[in-house]
């Protein structure tokens, strides 16, 4: 089992080095091609294990980023680079995103711990942050507006 995680991981590594790889779906797919089958999570854990990062241009290894990129914390780093809008309702706080850029905002808001998250949804272009109140919907939104400034 470790050599199928070993090749797999390096047939991961030499697509996203060979070709613009912009999400996990295409990159499932793309694995799917070479008789690679693997799931989701699977994939996700791989990705982090091999230090890839989402990027505007697709996954690159974490030295490939700038410097100044992997300076910032890594919700500092994901506002600044997918966040577009971001809409109150009620409790809840609406993040749009370009398309593949929902999950790693997403992740990087729940690798915060934040007590006013109760939880995150992410599409492909969109992250729905629960609140439990309206209160708790609003220090996140403050808290995501200072980082992008």
């Amino acid at each position: 089992m470790r050599t199928q995680k070993t090749y797999r991981q390096g047939q991961i590594l030499k697509l996203v080095t060979n070709e613009r790889v912009t999400s996990q779906d295409e990159l499932r797919r793309r694995l799917r091609q070479l008789n690679l089958r693997v799931t989701q999570a699977t994939l996700s854990r791989d990705l982090r294990e091999l230090k890839l990062v989402k990027t505007a241009e697709g996954y690159k290894p974490l030295s490939a980023v700038p410097e100044e990129t992997t300076s910032l914390p890594p919700l500092a780093r994901a506002v600044r680079e997918f966040l577009l809008d971001l809409r109150p309702a009620q409790n809840l706080l609406v993040l749009k995103t370009p398309p593949g850029g929902a999950q790693p905002l997403a992740a990087a808001i729940d690798g915060e711990r934040w007590k006013e998250v109760a939880g995150t949804i992410a599409g492909d272009d969109t992250v729905l942050v629960i609140a439990p109140h309206r209160r708790a919907r609003a220090e996140i939104q403050r808290r995501l507006e200072d980082l992008i400034r």
